[in-house]
């Protein structure tokens, strides 16, 4: 049985949820497989909990389907702007534009990453990433000398 886990690079790093400590962060320890089948639900977790810094809010959604092949995260955006993001093996798309809300006519981009989905979306996340990104450099750069 192999194990897949979300562990994709975002401009050659990944940010934590506190960018302050860790610029690079693993998802590994948050999978479970069940055969063959990843539980979505838990990438899901470690997906907004790496991201959490740069959005106005996300979370898991409690209410859409429960199936373990496939999760749905909500997400606003910096700008308010709120999507129903849905996560499986295929990638991220966004599936709505309220919370909780899923469209099965709307036919949109996978993205392999949450990164690149919401580089996509927001501007305002990638001003957050590339500030989190900066001072993290700058920390390690007072620290190295």
């Amino acid at each position: 049985m192999t194990k897949h886990c979300i562990n994709e690079l975002s401009m050659g790093m990944e940010i934590d949820r506190q960018p302050e400590e860790s610029i690079v962060s693993s998802f590994n320890e948050d999978c479970v497989v069940l055969g063959d089948v990843k539980d979505m639900r838990l990438e899901a977790e470690a997906v907004v909990n790496d991201v959490l810094f740069a959005v106005s809010e996300m979370h898991v959604s409690q209410s859409l389907n429960r199936a373990s092949d496939v999760a749905y995260i909500n997400v606003e955006t910096r700008e308010g702007n709120q999507y129903c993001l849905e996560l499986t093996e295929a990638g991220l798309r966004v599936v709505g534009y309220a919370f909780n809300q899923v469209n099965e006519d709307l036919s949109t981009q996978y993205y392999e990453t949450v990164y690149s989905l919401l580089d996509t979306l927001s501007p305002g996340y990638r001003e957050a990433f590339g500030n989190a990104l900066l001072q993290r450099l700058e920390r390690l750069k007072q620290n190295g000398q």
